[in-house]
């Protein structure tokens, strides 16, 4: 018999295959779906039916119609089925899967669609290598755990807008299409057909709107937001992203972390059924740096930072004497570790801490054949033992040492090392869950490239009250109204509380190199909106993709993202960015010139 396509028409699904149970045992049911896998053992026929649910089995044997039995005798992988029959108890449980107890004894039949040998097999867990996935994006979505990704960010989104909803916030779009203000990150560009030579941009957040949404008298605001930024990817980054945005109006700091702890508290109680005490860990930008090397730590594990600056302010070893000139020497204790950090394994960490921008590692090992240092010999015995006594250093430990000029190049090395040990010697709970707020951060930093300070956060964050009065005589010293929150060693959401008085914020632009003109040009109509009753009002943003990412204990956003994009921004199943005709490029007199290699 000829395999035909058939059409749905007469069947109507009733159940879902993953939701059947004993329960249903001698119910008739109508269930759909692909074809996990087809077994034949001649005089019987099991088909293994899968929708975003789970898997049901059907069984054809020699009570079945025998044009029913010979369609599926034809039916391959990933085939798409139609199938209505009685629900009975299987003879051979799988207690493997929720519906292992029972099976359908399909009455009727129907082939809605074929297909071919996929490219990979539509597995629970697959060696595939990701590029094949995502170049088949939609048949990597068939597979259980990429689906289930997908349904709990749902989740996430659905309890966002519940608890906001019930703590009255109103949720507002704002435009896709903007005017770029380009303070930060790149912007993407959308020419405009009808006003030649002049652009839109996609909107990197919807930060100035929601402001002047506060403004406008919408107290509390929240959106599910759409971002675009085009910068380099990494793990958890994509160039198009998405927000839980949120603004409130009369409110401080403890108001803004207050209401969102509530609500790391109900998503994490509602999708995983985890209780996170609260309130969180407040810790000072500062500290944070000193303690962990970096403004999102990780403190599920220690390797704190220890710092030897004022042990060696006399030092005469070169390396460390010429790093005390402007910066520091800092330095981690791991524990219990000198058969582990050999002196190969040190070596490939030495390599690892100059991708950021250290120059070298110096270490001691404490080994029960004695002290192996790379440094110890060239400094004073008294020098030596202030250094061990500080970080209690004992046989089997191994203490790692950066010394750089720069201080942010002493954090950023020493920060990530203790990470990257961390993983090393399986330091860290996978199973923990540690927020944290960062605050006090400075307002602003400088930027080399750019020969100026530039906003830490962004141009609308309010300074700290204490410390307005330095702004323009010494803005490194001034510290923000601004609070991330942090979980795990990653930066999860971030806001501030925001400028709402226009002599401020044009006080502001000028601190950060900004003409009149310049301000007006690009936040004009911000500027003027504030002469027309602003309330003092803050929020924040969480990242979406890596909120979920964390809660699942993903390696990457890509997992949890439909379509994601890889690290050159391109998408590889539908090939994007691609060329456009001419005719589209000469309505929009764009040109285009080739780039020299």
């Amino acid at each position: 018999m000829a395999l035909n396509i058939e059409k749905i028409d007469g069947l109507k699904r009733t159940d879902y295959c993953g939701n059947l149970r004993r329960d249903d045992i001698g119910r008739k049911v109508t269930v759909c779906g692909w074809v996990q896998r087809q077994r034949d053992l001649g005089q019987l026929i099991f088909i293994d039916l899968r929708d975003r649910t789970g898997i049901v089995q059907l069984a054809f044997d020699e009570t079945t119609d025998k044009e029913i039995f010979e369609k599926a005798f034809q039916i391959r992988s990933e085939y798409v089925l139609i199938a209505t029959g009685e629900v009975r108890e299987r003879s051979s449980i799988n207690k493997e899967i929720p519906t292992g107890e029972i099976e359908i004894v399909p009455t009727e039949l129907k082939v809605l669609s074929v297909s071919e040998t996929t490219p990979f097999e539509i597995l629970e867990s697959t060696n595939v290598k990701e590029e094949l996935r995502l170049k088949y994006r939609y048949l990597d979505l068939r597979r259980p755990p990429v689906q289930n990704a997908i349904m709990f960010r749902h989740k996430v989104v659905k309890c966002a807008r519940d608890y906001y909803d019930e703590n009255g916030f109103v949720e507002i779009e704002t435009p896709i299409m903007v005017k770029s203000t380009p303070e930060g990150a790149r912007d993407y560009l959308v020419p405009s057909r009808v006003h030649h030579g002049k652009f839109f941009a996609l909107p990197q957040s919807p930060q100035l709107y929601k402001q002047l949404l506060m403004l406008s008298g919408f107290d509390r605001y929240m959106q599910v937001a759409r971002c675009f930024r085009d910068e380099d990817l990494r793990a958890d980054r994509q160039p198009e992203f998405t927000q839980i945005d949120l603004e409130m109006s009369f409110v401080n700091e403890d108001d803004v972390m207050t209401m969102n702890e509530g609500f790391i508290k109900y998503v994490f109680k509602k999708t995983l059924d985890i209780d996170i005490p609260t309130p969180f860990e407040r810790m000072p930008y500062k500290v944070a740096m000193e303690r962990f090397g970096s403004d999102k730590p990780d403190t599920r594990f220690g390797l704190e930072l220890c710092d030897l600056s004022d042990l060696l302010k006399n030092c005469e070893f070169k390396v460390f004497a010429s790093a005390l000139q402007s910066g520091s020497v800092r330095a981690i204790k791991v524990e219990n570790a000198a058969d582990k950090l050999t002196r190969k394994v040190i070596d490939k960490l030495t390599e690892f801490v100059k991708d950021y921008g250290a120059k070298g590692l110096a270490f001691t090992r404490f080994t029960a054949d004695g002290v192996a240092s790379s440094f110890e010999k060239f400094l004073t015995e008294s020098e030596v033992d202030a250094i061990h006594t500080r970080l209690g250093a004992k046989e089997n430990d191994v203490i790692l040492i950066v010394a750089d000029p720069k201080d942010k190049v002493v954090f950023a090395a020493l920060g990530a090392l203790r990470c990257e040990i961390a993983k090393r010697l399986d330091l860290i709970d996978p199973s923990k869950f540690n927020f944290l707020w960062v605050c006090d951060f400075p307002l602003f930093e400088y930027s080399e490239e750019e020969n100026r300070y530039v906003a830490m956060h962004h141009p609308f964050t309010h300074p700290r009250i204490e410390d307005i009065d330095r702004l323009e005589t010494e803005p490194a010293s001034v510290l923000a109204r601004a609070y991330d929150m942090v979980l795990n060693g990653c930066e999860i959401g971030g806001g501030s509380i925001r400028i709402n008085d226009p002599s401020m914020q044009q006080r502001m632009f000028k601190a950060l190199g900004f003409t009149d003109e310049d301000a007006q040009e690009r936040f004009g109509f911000l500027i003027d909106a504030f002469k027309y009753g602003a309330p003092p009002h803050g929020g924040m943003a969480y990242g979406l993709d890596r909120l979920v990412m964390l809660m699942l204990g993903c390696e990457s956003i890509r997992d949890v993202i439909a379509f994601p994009k890889v690290a050159n921004s391109g998408e590889l199943m539908s090939g994007a960015p691609d060329f456009v005709e001419q005719k589209q490029l000469t309505e929009l007199s764009i040109a285009v010139t080739e780039k020299a290699e």
